[in-house]
């Protein structure tokens, strides 16, 4: 039996309630492993949402009444956008978007297969891509999460020594709640980062960095005081 990185786990990432897809998170070990059935899951949701409380834009999305939609933004299906979160000039939501309660998905910011928990800012210029982004985690201007590898295996998460197979061949980061990502950086396909951690700006982050720390550069850790 394989044993089970702790450190990873959605349980140890993430506060679940500050999200509409707890549950379904909760049935897996390591939050990534969610990212296959997102898109059914927002679909199965969506379905099931208050109609006194959520509008159905299109197809397949559906906004609460009090989300503040600029009418420049794209948004793709399936989405789910939660109350008072805005969306604004020129924002690309291409689908199989989670996107919580008070968040700010800024101008020109792109986003698809990811979960965005409530508080979640990417407020300027940022790519997430199927990626987790916990409570209050905030990303930086120019900040963004590659997904695909440049040789186009399969992406490991790597923690050390180890490597742990994911057997995706998309995968951005799992920010755990309350992460800071420096303006203009750059996480790598894995990267997974713990809780109350800070990035320093220009930083190209890969595998796991650890919960309350500051990641000021490869090999360079230091934990918060």
């Amino acid at each position: 039996m394989t044993s089970v990185n702790e450190k990873l786990t959605v349980k140890r990432l993430y506060d679940l309630s500050h999200t509409i897809a707890g549950e379904y998170l909760q049935t897996f070990t390591y939050p990534w492993e969610a990212l296959k059935g997102l898109k059914e899951f927002i679909i199965k949701t969506g379905e099931s949402l208050d109609r006194s409380e959520y509008v159905l834009l299109s197809e397949n999305v559906w906004a609460h009444k009090t989300a503040k939609i600029a009418p420049t933004a794209y948004i793709g299906a399936p989405t789910i956008i939660g109350a008072n979160t805005e969306v604004r000039h020129c924002a690309f939501i291409r689908g199989s978007a989670l996107i919580g309660e008070n968040c700010v998905v800024g101008n020109s910011v792109e986003i698809k297969n990811s979960v965005l928990f409530d508080n979640v800012q990417v407020p300027h210029f940022n790519y997430v891509g199927d990626s987790v982004l916990g409570y209050r985690s905030h990303m930086g201007a120019g900040s963004v999460t590659s997904n695909v590898k440049s040789d186009k295996t399969l992406v490991v998460v790597k923690d050390g020594g180890v490597e742990m197979e994911t057997g995706l061949k998309k995968f951005g980061a799992m920010l755990g709640d309350f992460v800071e990502v420096g303006c203009n950086s750059v996480l790598n396909p894995g990267s997974v980062i713990g809780r109350n951690t800070n990035i320093y700006p220009t930083s190209s982050v890969r595998g796991f960095v650890p919960e309350n720390s500051i990641y000021k550069g490869r090999g360079n850790v230091v934990a918060k005081k």
